[in-house]
C-alpha cells in the first residue's frame, strides 16, 4: 500500500515519470552551481539572472512557438549578454557588478514581459515564467541532460579555480591567469542551468531549485564535499516529493516542488547541526554550565 502511495504516479503515468526525471538532471547541474552562487555570495545575482532570460525566450516563443531549441538558444543568448555587460561595465567603471547587473535585469524583464504582453496573451506570460513540469516531453528531456552532462564537465574543469576564487579572489588574480576564466565560466554555468530550469519551472522558480537546496545543506554539512552531495539529495528528493504532492493535492507541480525545498530549507535554519538557531542555542548553553 505504502509502495503504491509512493512510486503509483510514476509507474501509471509517463508526464509524472518524465517530470521526475527532469527534476534529477537539473537537480544534478543546477544544484552544485546554486552552492558555489551561495559561496560567492550571488544568490540575488541568481535570480537576477533567471529574469534576465526573459527577452530572449519571449522573442523565441513569439515568433516559433513553443520551439524548444528557439527558446533554449533566446534564452542562452540574452543571459549572456546581460551576465557579460554588468561584468564588463564592473571592470571597466566604478560601478559595482551587483548594481550594473541589477539596471541590466530589470531592463530585460521589463522588455520581455513587454513583449508577451503587446504581441502574446495572458497565457503566454504564465507559461514563460512559472513553466509546467508535468509538460516534459523526451525532446525536453534530451537537452537537460545535455546541460546537465556540459554543465558538469565545465564545472569540473573550472572547479579548483572556482573554489579559490570563492576563498581569496585577490590572490588567485595574483599568482594565476585563470580568474577571467573562472569568472566568466561560472557565469555561463550560471545561465544554462537557468535556461535548464526555465523549460521546466519557468523564469521565476528555476532559480528556487539551484539556491534553496545548497542553502539547507549549509546548515548539516561542513565541507564543501558534503554540501554539495547533501544538496543535491535534498533537490532530487524535495523534487520527489513535491511532485508526489502535487499529484495527490492537485497543486501546481513547480511551486509545490519550491514551496517543499523551501520548508527543509527553514526546517534546517532551525534544527540544523551545523550553526542551527537550536543547536547554537544548545552550545552556548553547553559552554555556560
Amino acid at each position: 500500500m505504502i509502495i503504491d502511495i509512493l512510486w503509483g504516479p510514476f509507474l501509471e503515468f509517463g508526464f509524472m515519470r518524465r517530470a521526475l526525471v527532469g527534476c534529477i538532471a537539473i537537480s544534478v547541474s543546477a544544484t552544485p552551481v546554486g552552492m558555489f552562487m551561495i559561496l560567492r555570495r550571488m544568490s540575488l545575482t541568481g535570480d537576477a539572472m533567471a529574469h534576465a532570460i526573459l527577452p530572449g525566450t519571449a522573442i523565441a516563443y513569439l515568433f516559433t512557438g513553443l520551439s524548444l531549441g528557439a527558446m533554449t538558444l533566446g534564452g542562452l543568448v540574452a543571459g549572456l549578454v546581460v551576465a557579460m555587460a554588468a561584468g564588463l561595465v564592473a571592470r571597466r567603471t566604478q560601478l559595482r557588478e551587483d548594481t550594473s547587473l541589477a539596471a541590466f535585469y530589470l531592463i530585460s524583464l521589463a522588455l520581455g514581459v513587454m513583449l508577451l504582453s503587446v504581441r502574446g496573451n495572458n497565457i503566454d506570460l504564465f507559461h514563460v515564467l512559472f513553466g509546467n513540469i508535468l509538460a516534459l516531453n523526451n525532446p525536453s528531456l534530451f537537452l537537460l541532460a545535455s546541460i546537465a552532462s556540459v554543465s558538469i564537465l565545465l564545472l569540473a574543469i573550472i572547479l579548483r579555480s572556482l573554489i579559490l576564487e570563492c576563498v581569496d579572489p585577490a590572490f588567485l588574480r595574483s599568482v594565476s591567469r585563470t580568474s577571467p576564466i573562472a569568472h566568466y565560466g561560472f557565469l555561463v554555468l550560471m545561465v544554462i542551468n537557468l535556461v535548464a530550469g526555465f523549460h521546466a519551472l519557468g523564469t521565476l522558480m528555476a532559480v528556487g531549485i539551484m539556491i534553496l537546496p545548497g542553502a539547507a545543506a549549509k546548515f548539516w554539512a561542513r565541507s564543501l564535499q558534503g554540501m554539495l552531495g547533501l544538496g543535491v539529495l535534498l533537490s532530487i528528493s524535495g523534487s520527489y516529493l513535491g511532485l508526489l504532492l502535487s499529484y495527490y493535492y492537485d497543486l501546481p507541480a513547480g511551486p509545490a516542488i519550491i514551496l517543499f525545498l523551501g520548508t527543509v530549507y527553514v526546517m534546517s535554519v532551525f534544527f540544523g547541526s551545523e550553526s542551527g538557531l537550536l543547536s547554537r542555542r544548545i552550545y552556548r548553553r553547553h559552554l555556560a554550565g
